[in-house]
């Protein structure tokens, strides 16, 4: 399971104004940040964590075709639930 659940291309976070930069290489890390690090309960960080369980349990993993990203969804939605 953990070759799908790893990003194509790592992302790099920054989860508060005074911590250092993380490397996120797979959706278990994501979860993990996502879970114990992220701390405002946004409709965003609710989103990207039901994406990224769904990708480990086996559910879901890339967008359906004709989606012009090739991002997972899970990225992109963890990436969101960061920025926001």
């Amino acid at each position: 399971m953990t070759g799908l659940s790893r990003f194509e291309r790592p992302v790099v976070v920054q989860v508060g104004r005074h911590s250092s930069e993380r490397i996120v290489f797979e959706v278990n890390d994501a979860a993990t940040i996502l879970l114990r690090d992220l701390h405002r309960q946004t409709e965003k960080r609710k989103i990207a964590m039901d994406a990224c369980l769904q990708v480990l349990r086996g559910e879901a993993h890339r967008q359906p075709l004709g989606v012009p990203s090739s991002q997972p969804r899970s990225k992109q939605r963890f990436c969101a639930a960061i920025e926001s």
